[in-house]
């Protein structure tokens, strides 16, 4: 196995310039294809996570060095457990039920174990994981929605007048051989004044295309808004 010099495992101006630039430029990366789409933690804010966790877990490094005393892992664990609530800041619950977010808490969450990383000296681990976190958020969404394409589970939301037209939906799914899944009525306030606001999850046939089923059911009677999520 290949082994950096010494000197890059320990303390000193030449490595924690070296880790903070990593740190930088890991970051940086990460948070340049969240704030390219729009993401709520975008460039700087990866690069401050990532380059804060470094600069923890250095600190730590530093008091075992310097002064031959501490835990080296008790900074680093305090940091993943502090992003942590910033990951929370990142994911919001839309009135329809639909979650966002949970990608980008996960990239902040992966950008602090990266500086972590960086931050002790594990050179070899960091720029692998910095790759593999790279490659999971610009490529592998491509393979993901090829996948859920041909998913056969439909999600949806809608908005019915009354419960009469949602039952006229409910026995339409059913006359397709469909399952359902689950289904409840939304409380929070509807779209359309005096609706009612349901979720569905349903398992259609394969000779049943999502599209088809619900053009189907935005054409019915009495169905204001439909929408898959």
């Amino acid at each position: 196995m290949y082994h950096l010099p010494d000197f890059l495992y320990e303390i000193n101006l030449l490595s924690v310039s070296l880790r903070l630039t990593l740190a930088l430029l890991f970051g940086g990366i990460i948070g340049l294809e969240r704030g390219s789409n729009r993401h709520p933690a975008g460039f700087r804010t990866h690069i401050l996570v990532c380059v804060g966790a470094a600069l923890a877990m250095m600190t730590n490094q530093f008091i075992l060095q310097q002064f031959d005393t501490g835990d080296p892992a008790r900074l680093g664990a305090q940091v993943i457990t502090g992003v942590g609530f910033l990951g929370v800041g990142t994911i919001l619950v839309t009135g329809r039920h639909k979650i966002k977010g949970l990608t980008t808490a996960a990239g902040l969450w992966a950008s602090a174990c990266l500086g972590l990383a960086i931050g002790i000296g594990f050179y070899s681990g960091a720029l692998v994981a910095a790759l593999i976190i790279f490659i999971s958020l610009t490529m592998l969404p491509r393979m993901e929605n090829y996948f859920y394409q041909r998913s056969r589970v439909l999600e949806v939301y809608l908005e019915a007048e009354s419960l009469e037209h949602y039952k006229e939906v409910t026995h339409y799914i059913k006359s397709l051989g469909a399952a359902f899944m689950e289904s409840h009525i939304i409380q929070t306030s509807p779209v359309t004044n005096g609706s009612i606001a349901i979720n569905l999850s349903v398992m259609l046939p394969k000779e049943i295309s999502r599209q088809e089923a619900l053009a189907a059911i935005e054409s019915m009677d009495g169905i204001f808004l439909v929408e898959e999520i």
